[in-house]
Order: structure tokens, then sequence, then C-alpha cells
């Protein structure tokens, strides 16, 4: 479906104006009655060049909202309060440094790069070696494993993980969840795993 610069017109859409009465085609997209969310784009729907422009005209995009939800919807900085992985209070947990152990950006790219170098270094080690395929390489990095890991070490090494990571075990605290599933899906593949002792 190519898209012409004219007002947003898709052209060659099949569809007919959805407009009571309009037997136009179908050209401009509005949005439908499911909006976009999680499940996937939402539903639009489609109109005339004229009933696109009332429709618009019309338009309340702050329907069903609160006076709260309308004025931070309206905040020059909004989508900015949203904690992303690395500049959460928990990054930098096992690994990859924390933005704010840094006082320059740029040293903080560096250490993370470097990160990411020695931990793809590491992988490529253990698959090279021939025993780990390239998930169960992953698998004990995740763990922060060697090549000389035997079953017991791997054992011990859950054990512990689980008591850090577990919000029965550290006082309620859900933030590490993310990462005790990690661990779970690693320790899984790695107990089953051949190349372990």
């Amino acid at each position: 479906m190519a898209q012409s610069k004219f007002h947003g017109r898709f052209e060659e859409t099949g569809m007919t104006c959805q407009a009571p009465g309009c037997r136009e085609p179908g050209e401009f997209r509005a949005p439908g009655y499911r909006p976009s969310g999680f499940d996937g784009p939402g539903e639009y729907r489609w109109f005339c060049l004229h009933h696109v422009r009332e429709f618009n005209s019309g338009y309340d995009w702050f329907e069903g909202m609160s006076a709260e939800e309308i004025l931070r919807a309206q905040s020059p900085v909004t989508g900015w309060q949203t904690e992303s992985r690395t500049f959460r209070p928990t990054a930098g947990v096992d690994g990859m440094p924390r933005w704010a152990d840094f006082a320059d950006p740029l040293d903080a790219i560096g250490a993370r790069v470097n990160g990411i170098r020695l931990r793809a270094e590491r992988e490529a080690k253990m698959a090279m070696d021939g025993r780990f395929s390239p998930d169960e390489a992953r698998a004990l990095d995740t763990m922060g494993l060697g090549l000389e890991t035997d079953r017991r070490r791997l054992r011990r090494r859950y054990s512990e993980l689980v008591r850090r990571y577990h919000p029965d075990r550290n006082g309620g605290d859900r933030r590490h969840e993310d990462r005790l599933n990690e661990v779970v899906a690693a320790y899984q593949l790695l107990r089953k795993s051949a190349a372990i002792d």
C-alpha cells in the first residue's frame, strides 16, 4: 500500500469511504474503534478526503482522560519519566555498569561497550570449545560460570543466585524477577547439558 504525499493519502487500498452514504474511495486513515496497543496496531477507519477532514475536525484525542492525564499528555517532558533498564537502580547487577556510576557519559558508553565485547568474547570462546552450544554458552554467562563447570558447581551457583534474586529471599523486593527468570531458564538448559559432568 503506497502512501502519497497528499495529506496522508493511501492510494489503491480498495476501501470505500466508511461515511454513511458515501461511495468515494477510502484513501485516508482515521483512528478506529480499537486503539493501538499490546495486541498490535488498532483498527483504522477509511474515509475520502472530505469525510476525513470532517472526522478530524470533531476528533477529541483527550476523550476519556482525567484532567491530570490531559496535563501529563500535554507536558513537554512526556515519555521522559519512564525508566529504561539502563537507568534503573538495579542496573549494573551482574555485569553491565550503571550509567549513574560515571561522571562522563562517554566513559559510561565505553564501559558498556567493553562489557558487551567481553561477554561476546567469552561466549565465542565457550562455543569454540566445542562442548557447548551457543545457547549453553549464553546460559553459562548468565549464571556467571566458565568452561570448567561441573554439576555440583552449577547447583551451588544456582542456589546462590536464587537466594539473591527471589523475592521471598530478599525481603519481598520484586525488582529482580526478570533476572531470576533468566537464571532459572539458564539452569534448566544447563542441567540437561551433556557437556557438564
